[in-house]
């Protein structure tokens, strides 16, 4: 444990290195440096003098823009009517954008980048649980020291983000996602009230319940559709508002008013990865002005065949420059955006040439005069990319390499060879200065693009000498763990069953080239997406080994095809967890559940699923109450009649949730709080009953393996009642699969010593169990709607029995339902593959057991390290290989733990 801790330390430093944060700020006296035209303002003229912000969190591409647009209508579509209806009836003043976000699209890092222009970086991700304040020069920051007056509501990320930043601010706690509400309604408490008040400058309102009903409803669900009717509702009366204030002399007579999304989130309301449906979200801004159109040159938009509605795109990296330059801010320090012509022109207004239509002298210099504007912003754009990349390069350890700033600085002088003399000669011809005009900016354009895909390519820094440290102690730790198997073998004079044909056992041959190809398939990206679907594959071909010698020895055949049984079951179930990770709703519910993947449409079918739920919950008690009656006494008796009552208590809440019994409404509440709440304090007070207990009175138990089973099934019994609890209806079959295979994986171990050498030969150093063991808990963790991915962390479990998110025991109850079936039942079930009866050899299998069972994770961990080395320039990186590097890191010092707990526990 030790020195995968640091191993895992070592590579991480190297691996997951944030993008160095320069500490320089840009300031109004900057621009003196810069090639660009100065004038009498900050860097750039302000063109707003007030800037509504409204968040959307988890703001869909699909629920902006119009359905015609896409090849399938869907119920969550053409909601935000008051959108499409500005920008039918003022297309020049009001446009919806396509917004792409940048991977990883967690709300933390996607403010971070709104308000920076900088690439998130994927370290980020921890830190969206107490998100740490911004030391980055940033939009808020430049408002703040530019006299600019800020007010914020919403979503309390902003107030963790930029503390003491804001004139006014009224947060509302934002990570209890059973809530969706509470912040919502503080924001339409604020927001109406402060469109009428003056003492700001730029406000912004961030709504959150729509993310939190996606994650737990999904995108399908009654609730997300009235969501977006409220905010339907919502925004009619912020424009509304708006409008009437917008005359000449008014107090929002220049305005902008900017709608927008943070990311976008899947079917089934999960965000964090780079899928198009996590990165696209949407930008609706509405300028109070009556504008002319952009030149064609410069714009990006699709437009809808039947009506008159143009969709443009915009990258969110572009966000903060371009509403830096609308204000009149500096940009921040280390932006690498540009100002989006399309949204800077509906706020400064722009004029079009038509060919079709005689232009006169006076449009024509209108038009010249608004492009050599936007150049000189453009040309202060791209001044500070340069000098942003000439600072970093300097200042960073590693930085970009020599030929990739060679060429940085080649196609920033190309756009400044032609640069125009700014000062505006009106009586000059516009028929030469026209075409050189929009020439410079395609210029300016072709090197802020090559900057920003140049960074999305190399951001991170990977330092290859920790990263090889890493994996070198990683490889040094398994070879400990080999050496430590091999003095144990020789200290007691233990030898492996000889095959007939070879030198070594077929059980470890077999288990060795299995394991070898589990870590194989980890090089390829497909692999770990389907990696249930691959470690069922290979469980089924060691069952199918096993099934083998059953036959041959005509014995066992029930229990091998029982367990082929439940691999298949389980199959079915990793498929059905896949689909909720490609967001297929179908299968999605309240509870998560995969046993409520069938279609619900039918009252009927929900009743059979809550009752077959408590079925399971019954049989797993039964068998607890025939393990008290005929093995259990003291506290081993104790502790299981605690479970039992604990399994009561989750009927109880199961019903209670149920539409089985009309329950009052009190009866619900109560229940739904103090149920679950009493069941972990019943577990906490087991374990510490079985913690403490032992050490002042010794029990007199008829066996050593007698003792070491009645422990197992205690420890076993006090930790299902919290697991299934967490895990919903599923958790009581889940539980029930996996003593089951546990139980037929027992009686068929050694089965092929039997079939070679014709009597019972067995051993300790059998290593196909335990690998089944081991394939077994990969199957279980995907089989339970789990994924290798941040959005595959079932959020709603850590609310189960709180209203409030407080940090500690919300990671607590997360951490047990992410990891309870995968890593804890399966570490301490782990006795049950003991086959000695002899004390001293007992102990000594169980010792054997426990590191066969850590070597076999500590070389898939490992495994997945080195594929992570490899494929650190690979496409889906940070959504992909570094979320699995991060599961499987965690996983591993997690089982390191837990088989130093057991250990101490059984020995």
């Amino acid at each position: 444990m030790f020195l995968h801790i640091i191993a895992v330390l070592i590579f991480t430093k190297g691996f997951l290195l944030t993008r160095t944060e320069l500490p320089h700020s840009s300031h109004c006296s900057d621009l003196s440096q810069s090639p660009c035209h100065s004038s009498s303002y900050c860097w750039t003229k302000p063109v707003v003098d007030r800037l509504i912000i409204i968040v959307l969190d988890a703001l869909r591409f699909d629920f902006v823009a119009p359905s015609s647009f896409f090849e399938q209508k869907q119920p969550w579509m053409d909601r935000l009517k008051v959108l499409h209806r500005m920008t039918l009836v003022n297309p020049s003043s009001a446009k919806i954008f396509k917004a792409i976000a940048d991977p990883p699209t967690t709300s933390l890092q996607r403010l971070k980048g709104l308000t920076t222009g900088a690439l998130p970086t994927f370290i980020d991700v921890g830190n969206s649980f107490g998100a740490p304040a911004i030391v980055e020069d940033n939009f808020i920051k430049q408002l703040i020291q530019n006299g600019k007056r800020v007010v914020v509501m919403g979503d309390d990320t902003w107030t963790q983000l930029f503390p003491n930043n804001f004139n006014k601010s009224y947060p509302y706690p934002s990570f209890n996602v059973k809530d969706l509400n509470t912040v919502d309604n503080g924001c339409i408490e604020h927001l109406l009230p402060s469109l009428h008040q003056q003492d700001w400058d730029v406000l912004i309102a961030h709504f959150l319940g729509m993310d939190h009903a996606g994650h737990i409803y999904g995108v399908d669900s009654t609730p997300m559709i009235e969501k977006l009717e409220q905010y339907n509702a919502v925004l009619e009366k912020v424009i509304e508002e708006i409008q009437n204030q917008s005359g000449p002399g008014k107090l929002h007579e220049n305005s902008l008013l900017l709608v927008m999304g943070d990311h976008g989130q899947t079917l089934n309301g999960d965000h964090g990865g780079g899928s198009p449906e996590e990165v696209e979200t949407s930008i609706f801004a509405m300028s109070f002005k009556n504008l002319p159109t952009l030149p064609s040159e410069f714009v990006s938009s699709s437009c809808e065949p039947s009506k008159n509605i143009c969709i443009s795109s915009i990258h969110q990296l572009d966000f903060a420059v371009t509403v830096s330059s609308l204000l009149g801010v500096p940009f921040p320090f280390g932006s690498i955006g540009r100002v989006n012509p399309e949204l800077y022109a509906l706020a400064v207004g722009t004029w079009k040439l038509d060919d079709n239509k005689t232009w006169n002298n006076q449009d024509e210099l209108k038009l010249e005069e608004w492009l050599q504007n936007y150049v000189n912003v453009i040309c202060i754009n791209s001044w500070q990319v340069k000098r942003y990349v000439d600072v970093y390069s300097a200042s960073s350890v590693i930085g970009f390499s020599s030929e990739d700033l060679f060429h940085i600085s080649d196609l920033y002088a190309k756009a400044k060879e032609n640069q125009l003399n700014l000062s505006f000669d009106k009586n000059e011809s516009s028929n030469t200065s026209l075409p050189v005009l929009k020439r410079q900016i395609v210029a300016y354009f072709e090197f802020l693009s090559y900057v920003a895909e140049l960074a999305r390519s190399k951001w991170t820094e990977f330092d290859l000498k920790l990263m090889v440290t890493g994996i070198g102690i990683m490889l040094f730790s398994i070879y400990c763990h080999i050496l430590a198997i091999r003095k144990l073998n020789k200290s007691y004079v233990v030898s492996l069953p000889l095959s007939r044909d070879s030198g070594i056992s077929f059980g470890l041959m077999l288990a060795s080239f299995t394991v070898l190809m589990r870590a194989s398939s980890l090089l390829s990206n497909s692999y770990i997406l389907k990696e249930g679907k691959v470690a069922n594959f290979l469980l089924a071909t060691t069952c199918i080994v096993t099934l083998r010698f059953s036959f041959m020895m005509n014995k066992l055949l029930l229990e091998a095809i029982i367990f082929l049984l439940l691999i298949f079951i389980c199959r079915i179930a990793i498929e059905i967890g896949l689909y909720k990770q490609a967001a297929t709703s179908q299968f999605m519910s309240a509870s998560s559940s995969w046993v409520l993947g069938i279609s619900l449409s039918e009252s009927m079918w929900i009743y059979i699923v809550e009752i077959v739920s408590i079925l399971a919950l019954i049989i797993l008690g039964y068998f607890l109450y025939n393990a008290i009656s005929s093995y259990c006494r003291g506290i081993a008796k104790c502790a299981m009649m605690g479970t039992i009552l604990s399994y009561l208590l989750i009927a109880l809440y199961w019903i209670s949730e149920s539409n089985i019994l009309d329950l009052p409404h009190f009866l619900k509440g109560m229940g739904k709080t103090y149920i679950p709440r009493t069941i972990y304090s019943i577990g906490l007070g087991q374990i510490l009953l079985m913690t403490f207990v032992p050490l002042f009175s010794k029990e007199e138990a008829s066996s050593y393996k007698g003792s070491l089973y009645v422990k197992m099934i205690s420890i076993l019994s006090t930790c299902s009642s919290t697991i299934i609890i967490l895990q919903g209806k599923q958790g009581a079959f889940v539980a029930l699969g996996f003593l089951l295979a546990g139980y037929c994986m027992m009686k068929l171990q050694g089965i092929e010593q039997h079939s070679v050498g014709g009597a019972a030969k067995i051993t300790i150093l059998d290593p196909l169990p335990i690998l089944q063991w081991s394939l077994l808990a990969v199957c279980l963790f995907f089989a339970t709607g789990h994924w290798c991915a941040f959005d595959g962390l079932r959020y709603g479990a850590a609310f189960i029995g709180f209203d409030e998110f407080v940090l500690v025991p919300q990671a607590i109850l997360l951490t047990i339902d992410t990891f309870g079936f995968s890593h804890i039942f399966s570490v301490f079930g782990l006795p049950l593959f003991v086959q000695m009866e002899h004390n001293s050899l007992l102990s000594i299998n169980l010792f054997w057991i426990f590191m066969v069972y850590g070597l076999i994770t500590a070389t898939t961990a490992t495994a997945t390290i080195v594929c992570v080395a490899i494929q650190r320039r690979h496409l889906m990186v940070w959504g992909l290989f570094a979320p699995k590097f991060v599961f499987d890191v965690v996983g591993l010092i997690l089982t390191d733990l837990l088989i130093f707990v057991a250990s101490i526990y059984y020995f």
